[in-house]
């Protein structure tokens, strides 16, 4: 583990005067769609329950987006969060979005100058739909990229973390095709010290934004059912995981603890077949 994980959890803090109009935001959504005057689809946490029923991450994803065709009322736009004190963006030191190669949808091997190491672990594939929320989530944003990073199995975030500063694996940029949707193949990511489970994510209009670091239009991130936490953790390599998640939960982890409807995946997979996890991105 490395030591600056702590970090993450008082650093980023941005205040009352962020979170207010937030929660503000998803408390009036939720009292009109109760009282029936604006219709929710693809945004809520019944729509995440349907969506793991589906068979592959493409149909669960796109069944979010496509399910609200036609609806002209506004949903909620993902909830913003911090990128954390590893991001990889310029923002915070190194800024891999301008290598070459950083452009690809596996994201479990080293590219570039970088020592060329992979990332083991159980396999994963993300499958993100990225939809517009002025539009209901019924209209796909293509053109849209997304660029996506996790720690590693051992909790490290390569660029960052001791050991693994010449590593860049666990980090790519995808853009959205006609359906909205990019799709990543990694490794289900550690639970460390004081963070619940998670995928850090930022959004832009295009991959020429994406690539040259600017404009991004949303952050965010990801994060994983508990049951789905213990199946993978209970195997080799993710012992230490298995303390750190002993200590949280979704309701008391700082990011997550706000509201995490919107934020939850839908995963389903096995252990030697590896999983899928699925989540639609209103912006």
């Amino acid at each position: 583990m490395h030591r600056h994980h702590d970090d993450e959890v008082h650093e980023h803090d941005r205040g009352l005067s962020y979170d207010l109009p937030v929660l503000a935001r998803r408390r009036m959504i939720r009292l009109m769609a109760g009282a029936s005057l604006i219709p929710l689809v693809g945004c809520s946490a019944e729509d995440d329950t349907s969506a793991a029923s589906s068979s592959s991450p493409s149909s669960s994803s796109s069944s979010a987006a496509s399910g609200s065709t036609g609806e002209a009322s506004e949903c909620a736009t993902i909830p913003n969060e911090t990128a954390g004190p590893y991001p990889g963006d310029g923002s915070n030191g190194v800024n891999v979005l301008k290598e070459s190669g950083v452009v690809r949808s596996d994201i479990t091997k080293s590219f570039g100058d970088s020592a060329g190491g992979t990332a083991e672990g159980v396999p994963l594939t993300i499958t993100l739909t990225v939809v517009d929320a002025a539009s209901g989530c019924g209209t796909p944003k293509e053109g849209a990229a997304v660029y996506l990073w996790h720690c590693d199995r051992e909790g490290r975030y390569s660029l960052y973390s001791e050991g693994v500063t010449e590593e860049n694996y666990l980090r790519g940029v995808q853009e959205t095709d006609d359906k909205g949707q990019v799709t990543f193949k990694s490794i289900f990511p550690a639970c460390y010290t004081g963070r619940w489970p998670h995928i850090h994510f930022e959004v832009y209009g295009s991959l020429e934004d994406a690539t040259a670091a600017t404009s991004i239009t949303n952050t965010s991130q990801l994060a994983f059912p508990k049951d789905v936490c213990d199946t993978v953790y209970a195997t080799d390599g993710y012992s230490q995981s298995v303390q750190e998640l002993s200590r949280l939960s979704l309701e008391t982890d700082n990011i997550f603890s706000d509201g995490y409807d919107q934020q939850l995946a839908a995963v389903e997979g096995s252990v030697g077949k590896g999983y899928t996890a699925t989540l639609t991105v209103p912006v």
